[in-house]
């Protein structure tokens, strides 16, 4: 589990980036901070890795305060993925994934082997091991960044809008293969967008963040569809348009919950609560 206390991010001229945060992001979860641009959603992310260190609060994993680690073993024991891949362009695609294993001094013959089963595992081949990332398509260069963030298993996966740089159709994949992975992996995944859509679809926490990452809202796509906090988070998701009706459709699986575009929502259970 990772918690923010009290977190505030200030900088010298004067700009707050975060203000008096706490939230408690859940293990074997996506949590979405989704909102505009500039309302402290990156920052909150960066935090989590010490690339950004906050001016107050604490910042805790698993009940420990992050500062009690050095940072480049906490920044290695933790899954990072940017926007635009961020890959080493002088290595080849399984030097690029192999890279935190090898800083964690396994040999270069296990480290490729790790590499390529990341490669099946995110939909590459591995005729592509030894291609530069130059050769490699968006889709496929955000691929080996997601295979490279994997390498080290850790627990928490970090992504700051890695699919905010493809075309729509790679990114309707990418988000699918992303679903796929968090159901094989049981990871904690914290993931930064500013597309409700694509932060309704990913998350199991979203959490709405206006200036200085002051919440709005913090609940499950359901919740947050069927309550908006306030018109401003009802205008945000599209719920006054009315893009966001929900309604009830049987399937194989039970019923589940769908929005106005068909996408599931939520699994209604026994009790009558949406999952």
């Amino acid at each position: 589990m990772i918690e923010f206390e009290n977190v505030s991010k200030h900088y010298p001229d004067g700009t707050v980036a975060v203000k008096d945060f706490s939230l408690q992001i859940p293990a074997h979860r996506t949590t979405v901070f989704v909102g505009s641009s500039g309302c402290g959603k990156t920052t909150l992310l960066r935090m989590v890795n010490r690339m950004v260190d906050p001016s107050h609060g604490v910042l805790r994993i698993d009940g420990e305060d992050i500062t009690n680690k050095p940072a480049v073993e906490l920044r290695r024991s933790i899954g990072y993925v940017m926007q635009n891949s961020g890959l080493m362009p002088h290595f080849t695609v399984a030097e690029n994934i192999a890279t935190v294993p090898r800083l964690q001094g396994m040999s270069k013959a296990a480290s490729r082997k790790r590499a390529l089963e990341l490669m099946e595992t995110v939909g590459l081949i591995p005729g592509q091991a030894d291609r530069y990332p130059h050769q490699l398509s968006g889709g496929q260069q955000q691929r080996v960044g997601v295979a490279r963030a994997l390498a080290s298993d850790p627990n928490i996966l970090l992504m700051d809008e890695p699919f905010g740089a493809v075309d729509p159709i790679v990114r309707a994949e990418l988000q699918e293969e992303l679903l796929r992975l968090q159901r094989e992996l049981d990871k904690a995944i914290v993931f930064v967008t500013h597309d409700i859509d694509e932060a309704f679809l990913l998350g199991d926490q979203v959490v709405i963040l206006a200036a200085g990452a002051q919440k709005l809202q913090v609940g499950s796509p359901s919740e947050i569809i069927e309550h908006p906090a306030n018109d401003f988070v009802a205008s945000f998701i599209g719920a006054q348009r009315g893009s966001r009706a929900l309604s009830l459709k049987q399937t194989e699986h039970g019923t589940v919950l769908i929005d106005a575009q068909g996408r599931t929502q939520g699994k209604l259970v026994e009790d009558g609560t949406v999952q």
